[in-house]
Formats: structure tokens, C-alpha cells, sequence
């Protein structure tokens, strides 16, 4: 590892950043779990005349905590969706401008879900709202969507400060 490699693996968005990566890749996790399960589903289904019980519950559930589990990583590596078409002739300070403007609307909209989904999350567990068919409690699914919301306004954050130096690097 090189001096420099050293220095961000040390710093606290290096922590950061590893701990993303991670939480990306049990997102993938959950999907692959996903997959098997809805396999196994129809598999049982065919064969037998038996699907699982509620697999699509767990599917739309599981799905929707994956995808909240790969925000976060698609912030920190600028993985979002962009539409290049618009800055193609743009200058780079132009660009930076832009993706500091992109990372600040991350930042809040992380922070606005994050506050927003707290109060989803008490309300589910107060009124204890269930799924139909195996009752499991829907706030099961909030606990990992605050996680992520959290790391996505951390990412978020992170990539405003590197867009910062980018924009000051482009003058």
C-alpha cells in the first residue's frame, strides 16, 4: 500500500467508505437470498403445487431494503444517474459546480428521508402493521433503510467535500 493509499484508509471517510462498500455488498447479499427463495418458490411450485407462503411478501420487502442498501455506495462513487449530454461541453469548474449541486441534493434528501422514515418506523412499530400473509411486523424493514439513509447523507457529505476540492482544483 502507498503512502497516499495509507493516508485514506486512516482518515475517517476511508472508515467510512470501507463501511459502505460493505453494506453494498450484504445489499447484494439480500438479493441473492431474494433469488434463491423466489427459485425455490417456483421450483416447489411446479413441482409440487406448493409455492412458498408469502414470497412475495418477502420479495417486495427484501427488494426494497436493497436497494436502499446500494444508495449510499452509488453516492460515494458517483454511480447515480447523470445526463452527460448536458455537460459534455461544459468546463471542468462548470462540472464540479454541478456534481457539488448533485451532492447537496443528496445530503438533504438523505436527511429528509432519514427524518421522515423515523417517524414511519415508530408509527409501524406503535400500530404494530404487519404483512398478510406470514405477519411479519413491517417496521423489520425500516431498521436497515435508516442505516442506509444515514450512510447516504455520510456519503453525501464526503462527496461534497471531495467536489469542493475538485471545484477549488478547477479555477
Amino acid at each position: 500500500m502507498d503512502g497516499d493509499a495509507a493516508h485514506a484508509a486512516t482518515e475517517p471517510s476511508g472508515f467510512v467508505a470501507r463501511v459502505i462498500e460493505i453494506w453494498a455488498l450484504l445489499g447484494g447479499v439480500v438479493l441473492l437470498g431474494i433469488v434463491l427463495m423466489t427459485a425455490w418458490s417456483a421450483t416447489r411450485g411446479f413441482l409440487f403445487n406448493r409455492p412458498l407462503q408469502g414470497d412475495f411478501e418477502m420479495t417486495e420487502m427484501w427488494v426494497a431494503v436493497a436497494v436502499f442498501m446500494f444508495l449510499p455506495y452509488c453516492q460515494l462513487t458517483g454511480a447515480n444517474v447523470t445526463a452527460d449530454i448536458f455537460t459534455a461541453r461544459a468546463s471542468p469548474r462548470t462540472v464540479a459546480l454541478l456534481e457539488l449541486v448533485s451532492a447537496l441534493v443528496a445530503l438533504g434528501f438523505s436527511g429528509l428521508l432519514l427524518w421522515r422514515m423515523y417517524y414511519g418506523l415508530l408509527d409501524y412499530r406503535e400500530y404494530v402493521e404487519t404483512t398478510t400473509i406470514l405477519h411479519v411486523p413491517i417496521w423489520y424493514a425500516y431498521v436497515p433503510a435508516l442505516v442506509s439513509l444515514a450512510l447516504l447523507a455520510l456519503a453525501s457529505l464526503i462527496s461534497v467535500r471531495n467536489t469542493l476540492r475538485a471545484w477549488k482544483l478547477a479555477r
